[in-house]
């Protein structure tokens, strides 16, 4: 009877072992799931629901794909070869021209610590240099040395309250707009100055991934803000620029 029972044991101890192996597996996974769907759901959920006049464009099966497309463009070797040559002094010499005014209205100082947020190839940095704010560094997916580092503008590779001043002329670009301004104002220095080109009188570009049709969800967006200046611009098919001041406290 028991030389029966000890066969018995042996031949069902790699069934067994099966089940516990299965069991513990099981508990762990049920452990990790809560913070994994948490995680995700905080990286690609608004906090509340967006302004009717923010639309984010449908059509990315996931955060990767979102990325892929935005580097199409970005890594384009004919784009890429007219933003570094023939387009290059055109644009410095534009946004020369936009920080130069940003300086006569005492919203942009030579010794303002400074980024461009989507820079692609530095031209925003290097007119920030031009018009003596030396201090000056650009963020895209792909780098672009020394001007631009790379880094993804959802979650910028800086520190809290390391900058005076943000610019970008990218807004449309942000597939989740909320973690855009989000990271604007988490790395601004308090009183510090962001400015945003955007474009409000018609659908932008199709690369873009979202559209934005008033001032208004801006305003809401950013939350530890007072906005400053709303005026009309002609800035390589953008239309407003959008001032916003970091509350100092």
């Amino acid at each position: 009877m028991k030389t029966d029972l000890l066969k018995l044991l042996l031949i069902l101890k790699p069934f067994l072992l099966f089940i516990f192996l299965s069991l513990s597996i099981f508990a762990f996974l049920s452990l990790k799931t809560p913070h994994q769907t948490l995680q995700k759901t905080a990286t690609t959920t608004p906090p509340e629901k967006l302004p009717s006049d923010l639309k984010i464009r449908p059509g990315y099966s996931s955060y990767d794909a979102y990325l892929q497309r935005q580097l199409n463009k970005t890594l384009n070797p004919k784009l890429r070869e007219i933003w570094t040559t023939r387009d290059w002094d055109r644009k410095v010499k534009v946004f020369s021209e936009f920080f130069e005014s940003l300086k006569q209205r005492d919203l942009l100082f030579n010794g303002s610590k400074s980024l461009c947020i989507g820079a692609r190839v530095g031209q925003e940095v290097a007119a920030l240099k031009r018009v003596g704010v030396n201090n000056s560094v650009g963020i895209d997916l792909v780098p672009y040395p020394p001007l631009v580092l790379k880094g993804d503008f959802h979650h910028q590779p800086f520190d809290d309250e390391t900058f005076d001043f943000e610019f970008s002329n990218v807004f449309d670009h942000a597939l989740y707009p909320w973690k855009f301004v989000g990271e604007i104002e988490r790395t601004l220095k308090r009183g510090g100055i962001c400015v945003l080109h955007v474009l409000l009188s018609r659908r932008a570009d199709k690369y873009s991934a979202n559209d934005l049709y008033s001032v208004k969800p801006l305003e809401e967006l950013f939350k530890n803000s007072e906005l400053m200046e709303i005026r009309s611009i002609d800035g390589f098919g953008l239309d407003t620029e959008v001032v916003f001041r970091k509350n100092k406290n």
